[in-house]
């Protein structure tokens, strides 16, 4: 029994999600939504959100408990990027690439 919840287009940059993602992947949900409290980044409610909300999904369909779930596998896929320039000396412009992810949290039961 797996369960997922899935978070599409977050305003974070994939390289900032793995961050976090890397530090709750193989954790209890318990466990990482108390380490996601206290990491200082910002990006670490949107994650947290997402592992409740997957939690959320377990205790709804599968009468799971959430004490009773591990994080099996969690992930940020790159998502839609925007293009913005900005101007610079000699009437050149720079790009500016505002990145987003995708976060997707996978749920098991705990072994």
């Amino acid at each position: 029994m797996e369960v997922r919840a899935v978070a599409k287009n977050t305003g974070i940059s994939p390289r900032k999600a793995r961050l976090l993602v890397d530090m709750v992947r193989g954790k209890k949900v318990d466990e990482a939504l108390v380490l996601l409290k206290f990491v200082s980044s910002p990006s670490a409610r949107v994650v947290a959100k997402v592992i409740k909300s997957a939690a959320a999904n377990a205790e709804n369909v599968f009468q799971k408990s959430s004490s009773d779930l591990k994080i099996v596998s969690i992930f940020a896929d790159k998502a839609r990027t925007l293009k913005r320039f900005r101007a610079r000396a000699r009437g050149r412009v720079s790009p500016i690439l505002k990145r987003s992810s995708h976060i997707t949290v996978v749920l098991g039961e705990q072994s």
